[in-house]
């Protein structure tokens, strides 16, 4: 089945609102709700859908302080915690640099920060084109960050 990624207005929680990682996930994604209630000038939203339901959401930053000139930053990534394990996530960050070039046009590439304790995200990042920058950020809710960087390579 395949994935669809679309942006999703502020106007458009009810889209996304059931969408829930497990709780431990949330002291590093944060929730939907808390994305809608802080929502930050230069940040937009977006879904993964499967078929017509939301099961994933995240955040991009048009103006992330670790990035490039030309990058985006990705932030608050989640897949709901019942369709983990899946490949979802994988799949999602396969398609991802194509939907954002149309979307960004200009935007070259993506970066990120991952607290060092969620190993999980880290080789998810590693495995689908995230490369470690070498850069450390110290910023996350658990100290020390490692900064990921993807650069685009479009399929057209």
């Amino acid at each position: 089945m395949p994935l669809r990624l679309r942006p999703v207005g502020l106007q458009e929680l009810d889209l996304v609102h059931h969408i829930q990682v497990e709780p431990d996930q949330t002291l590093y994604s944060g929730t939907v709700r808390q994305a809608f209630e802080t929502a930050e000038d230069g940040v937009d939203f977006h879904a993964i859908f499967l078929q017509s339901k939301a099961i994933g959401f995240f955040k991009i930053d048009r103006a992330y302080g670790l990035a490039q000139a030309d990058e985006l930053g990705l932030r608050g990534f989640m897949i709901d915690r019942q369709h983990q394990k899946k490949r979802y996530a994988t799949r999602a960050l396969q398609v991802l640099p194509d939907y954002l070039h149309q979307h960004y046009p200009y935007q070259t590439g993506l970066v990120l920060t991952v607290d060092l304790q969620n190993l999980n995200a880290l080789n998810l990042y590693r495995k689908n084109g995230f490369l470690d920058s070498g850069e450390m950020h110290f910023g996350g809710l658990f100290g020390l960050q490692r900064v990921m960087r993807m650069p685009f390579q479009i399929t057209e």
